[in-house]
């Protein structure tokens, strides 16, 4: 069958935490916001997509992994929702042999946990570049600040905020994106429509803070970029800062962290445009290398 999808349009991607960290349910949210559900399947309900064993569907947990392909933006996301519980990892290490970058999610309230360290380490392992959403910011107890600073802490120093969340707990209204410098918010049934509005005037200065952390990190990456930081400059053009930082985040040198709440929608969208940003396309990784099983010799693999 001829593919329609150019490769440098596929995404192979894995969604991968702590077990309760959210994952399915982010899976579940991107699938609706791509139009393949009507709803958001809810998990202690039996009724997300790729949870399709009974035991999963009883128990509330991913066992095995299970994968599920969407579009976005012109782009062919291939989803794989990988087990959260440490009974499981082996299925999470199967999966990270195959895929091209991962989704790795935290719940804002407990940040890093031991089975996210646990993926993060088989995540090295197979060189897979990723992104991180912090979860679950409208729950009691959430901090995205704390949570990010687990990350820092227990995972990588490459993670940088590409965006904070307006409020939290109760109050978490929307996201701020610190690359364009906007506000968005998520209003109407199950937050599907996004709104670009400015900074709340409560939230610039921290945005500002921030914005200047991440053009710094964004301009190390490149040294022409880095020439003109040093000299003053600061107001990159968008998509330079974009293109520098998906090439930092594909060598592994970069981790951009988002922020939302999957159940309620709220920043899946941005996640969504995340992924097609700056996680690889097939084209954009070493080639599949193997050993021919007759002769022992060393093989490499075209992508086709």
């Amino acid at each position: 069958m001829a593919r329609n999808t150019p490769l440098a349009h596929y995404r192979n991607i894995g969604i991968s935490a702590h077990i309760d960290a959210g994952k399915t349910t982010t899976t579940e949210g991107i699938l609706y916001r791509t139009g393949l559900k009507h709803k958001i399947g809810a998990v202690h309900e039996g009724e997300t997509t790729t949870d399709w064993m009974a035991q999963e569907r009883e128990r509330g947990i991913t066992i095995v992994s299970a994968a599920v392909s969407c579009f976005w933006k012109d782009r062919q996301i291939n989803i794989i929702d990988t087990p959260g519980h440490i009974d499981f990892t082996v299925e999470v290490e199967r999966s990270l042999r195959v895929l091209d970058g991962a989704v790795v999610v935290f719940d804002g309230k407990m940040g890093v946990e031991s089975q996210s360290e646990t993926v993060w380490r088989q995540a090295d392992k197979y060189n897979v570049p990723r992104i991180c959403f912090i979860n679950k910011l409208d729950r009691t107890g959430a901090s995205f600040e704390r949570s990010y600073q687990s990350i820092i802490n227990r995972l990588t120093k490459n993670a940088v905020r590409f965006q904070i969340p307006i409020g939290e707990e109760e109050n978490m209204e929307g996201v701020i994106d610190l690359l364009k410098m906007k506000a968005y918010y998520f209003e109407g049934n199950m937050g599907n429509t996004v709104v670009e509005k400015d900074i709340p005037d409560n939230l610039k200065a921290d945005a500002e803070k921030y914005h200047a952390l991440l053009i710094e990190k964004i301009a190390e990456n490149d040294d022409t970029m880095m020439m003109e930081y040093l000299d003053g400059k600061m107001d990159f053009p968008i998509d330079d800062l974009k293109a520098v930082a998906r090439r930092a985040t594909i060598a592994g040198k970069l981790v951009p962290v988002f922020a939302g709440t999957a159940l309620k929608n709220k920043g899946v969208q941005l996640v969504l445009d995340a992924v097609v940003d700056y996680l690889p396309s097939p084209l954009d990784i070493p080639k599949p290398k193997g050993i021919n099983p007759e002769t022992g010799a060393d093989v490499t693999r075209e992508v086709a």
